[in-house]
């Protein structure tokens, strides 16, 4: 079999799309013919299993060797000795002896962009193929002259392993023996413009540290223990999460805690296992949520700016360590959501931008392909092979690393094509308009795809804008997500309690609004990290009040509130204790302050709130329905007073919220209830156990036969200060 002088050009050069169908063996002359690219090497030679070595003979000056084995027959096992005179003499397997590693089948489903498990067949995978150990590479860069994998076992050399093309489907592949996982590497692409280009592996599972930026070939070995398998079982069960209590701890794991004896260091994924995990537990949070753990270059992005979506930072430690948080939080009972972000990614000429030398990720056209909030790039949802990168990506976290649910980041930047875009600075749809119609079609499949595969997952939309139907199925014309922030609620409410007492009649409303559209969605009530940020102050800070008393009255005020208020809740860390500064994910929490009896006042009100909220139906059971809500009074703007009832399924248990949100205790104010039985306090923020005053009912109410706000019956009841009360029937 002879080589034309062209092709063997074409692989010194590191241009040419096949090496495999001139390097290795091939039938030929008698036998078997045998080639290798060897730059820099003096002599090869060829060592067939049970035949005498056979020199190769230099053929090309560019290092391509050649030698036939007289009477061998294919499929033939061989090594080749290297020798590099002074520099050495190594024995190695040949990479161009070995089949592809991605099958046919494999090939038609990434073409047609629906490989759920696409994270198994691209990237970096060590495994046996053909009896021999090492790692299968393979990346997606179709507009590509040439890709080769370069990394320690290479001298980082892009001559010495050029991967092959597989057609039509843009992959390109190589099985490099004996490399092992710890190995770090990096795609050495040459573009059609002959450029070089030195990428990071977009499906890598593990990375290094920053601001380091190559990939790292990793097999896990966490062995999931019999309490997590419990927990994915239980998940999966009858009631789905809308119909279940949940209350989530948001966390930044850089800055939940710092070990101050090793220089101020965030604290490593093993031990917030079980730090957080023993922290959440006792708070009685169901859930946490984390700001993005995958890859990231820059801490100050807090994650937000993904450049390795397929592997959890190594700012904490290994994915394997991560693996063991997520195991040791199912086993405390708490479950994992992560913040993903498929809305945007950054520029760092590494990682996805312009990743074969053309728009591959991203729109060509900027009003499409960047986005001018963040200086980051967009995707392209209309690409088959994007979204199923995507939506493998989302497969991936609930799969490997058994999270139970994802909040997309940003989704109203994905959903509008003019969003913070002027006139002239963004493309109209088909039909005209502005909305982008690939995103919306790409959140549905994203929806449709990852709960009809994991049972009893959580998926949540940080969405701005009144959108119709976000938390909809898409079969009712919705996007298809469990649950959507309710960005609404929290401005209104804030801005309420931002108000000096004395103005807050004329704000009343702010505050009853919200029910105006609580039951068009499934709704999560979220006072998250994006509200104690970039000069916007702690809630603490937010609080109206002339002292440090009413701030915190007030802040425990809201909290009963919005415990109460239908819909999931999610708490920012630090909020639970009343942080006084602003966030900064260059430093702890301010632990100390617990050490003060009014912050662990605060701490200690959340313990509360959530244990009752999960031991009480009525609080969870319909939040989006509007059969387990009905006011009482909702209109008492010049006292300040608020009131209304939740139920549960069918009526059999009932939480009944009342609030004085003025600096003036109130007695004798008369309040409809809607059982004609002893009601009790479940809850009094200001109980002296949270650094109240003591003022409520200490004894239990007795109704009479009064119809009141609409209400069989009422009672005469003490309003505390600046606080809000629970009451539930005495035996229900």
């Amino acid at each position: 079999m002879s080589v034309a002088t062209s092709e063997l050009e074409a692989l010194v050069r590191r241009e040419h799309p096949n090496p495999h169908a001139v390097l290795g063996a091939h039938p030929g002359h008698g036998g078997v013919v045998v080639r290798t690219l060897r730059p820099a090497a003096c002599a090869v030679s060829v060592l067939p299993d049970g035949q005498p070595a056979v020199d190769l003979q230099q053929i090309h000056p560019g290092g391509v060797f050649e030698g036939v084995i007289e009477d061998a027959e294919l499929p033939l096992h061989y090594q080749l000795e290297v020798d590099y005179g002074d520099g050495g003499k190594f024995t190695i397997e040949d990479p161009y002896a070995f089949l592809p590693t991605i099958g046919e089948l494999d090939q038609h489903l990434i073409g047609e962009g629906r490989h759920e498990e696409l994270y198994d067949k691209l990237g970096a995978h060590f495994r046996e193929h053909q009896d021999v150990n090492g790692t299968a590479f393979a990346v997606w860069a179709p507009a590509a002259r040439a890709v080769s994998v370069v990394g320690d076992f290479n001298s980082w050399d892009g001559r010495l392993h050029a991967m092959r093309s597989l057609g039509a489907t843009g992959i390109w592949e190589l099985f490099l023996p004996a490399v092992l996982p710890g190995a770090r590497y990096k795609y050495e692409i040459l573009t059609q413009d002959h450029q070089i280009l030195l990428k990071a592996d977009p499906y890598a599972f593990a990375t290094e540290v920053p601001p380091k930026t190559a990939s790292i070939v990793f097999q896990p070995n966490h062995e999931w223990t019999a309490a997590d398998t419990d927990w994915l079982r239980a998940r999966a069960q009858p009631p789905q999460p809308l119909q279940r209590p949940i209350s989530i701890y948001e966390v930044h794991l850089g800055s939940w805690r710092l070990n101050t004896l090793e220089g101020n260091r965030s604290l490593s994924y093993l031990e917030l296992a079980d730090e957080l995990a023993a922290y959440v537990k006792d708070l009685g949070f169901t859930h946490v949520e984390l700001l993005p753990v995958m890859s990231h270059p820059f801490k100050g992005s807090w994650g937000y700016q993904v450049t390795g979506y397929f592997a959890p930072t190594s700012f904490y430690g290994s994915p394997d360590d991560f693996r063991v948080f997520v195991d040791r939080l199912h086993g405390s009972g708490v479950g994992v959501i992560l913040d993903w972000v498929p809305a945007h990614f950054p520029r760092d000429e590494f990682a996805l931008a312009r990743f074969d030398g053309t728009a591959l990720y991203e729109h060509a056209d900027p009003r499409r392909g960047e986005h001018p909030d963040w200086g980051t790039l967009v995707f392209n949802y209309g690409r088959h092979e994007v979204r199923n990168f995507l939506i493998s990506n989302a497969l991936f976290w609930l799969r490997e690393y058994h999270v139970d649910g994802i909040r997309v980041d940003a989704v109203a930047s994905m959903l509008y094509l003019d969003y913070s875009r002027r006139a002239g600075e963004w493309v109209p749809n088909q039909f005209g308009g502005r909305e982008d119609l690939d995103a919306v079609s790409f959140l549905k499949e994203f929806n449709e795809v990852i709960h009809g595969r994991e049972a009893g997952i959580i998926s949540a939309a940080e969405e701005s804008t009144a959108w119709p139907g976000v938390s909809r199925p898409t079969y009712l014309g919705g996007l298809g997500f469990g649950f959507k922030w309710n960005m609404g609620w929290m401005h209104d409410t804030l801005g309420y309690f931002e108000q000096d007492p004395i103005y807050r009649r004329y704000h009343h409303h702010e505050l009853t609004f919200s029910l105006m559209y609580a039951f068009s969605e499934n709704f999560i009530l979220p006072l998250s990290h994006d509200e104690v940020v970039h000069g916007k102050g702690s809630l603490y800070r937010k609080m109206a009040g002339t002292d440090k008393w009413q701030k915190l009255a007030n802040l425990r005020t809201l909290y009963a509130y919005m415990w109460a208020h239908p819909g999931k809740k999610l708490l920012f860390m630090g909020s639970e204790m009343a942080q006084e500064a602003e966030w900064s994910y260059e430093r702890s929490l301010d632990w100390h302050l617990l050490e003060h009896p009014a912050h662990a006042g605060i701490q200690a009100l959340i313990r509360d709130l959530n244990r009752v909220y999960r031991d009480e139906p009525a609080l969870w059971e319909l939040d989006s329905d509007p059969a387990g809500f009905w006011w009482l009074e909702p209109n008492d703007a010049d006292a300040n007073v608020l009131a209304f009832a939740r139920a549960s399924k069918g009526g059999g248990r009932v939480v009944v919220f009342a609030a004085n949100l003025s600096p003036v205790p109130r007695s004798g104010y008369r309040l409809g209830l809607p059982r004609a039985t002893r009601w009790k306090e479940a809850l009094n923020t200001d109980s002296t156990f949270y650094g109240g005053s003591d003022i409520g009912n200490l004894d239990v109410l007795e109704p009479e036969p009064i119809p009141w706000h609409n209400q069989p019956v009422s009672a005469l009841i003490t309003l505390p200060p600046l606080a809000a009360v629970w009451f539930v029937p005495e035996s229900q």
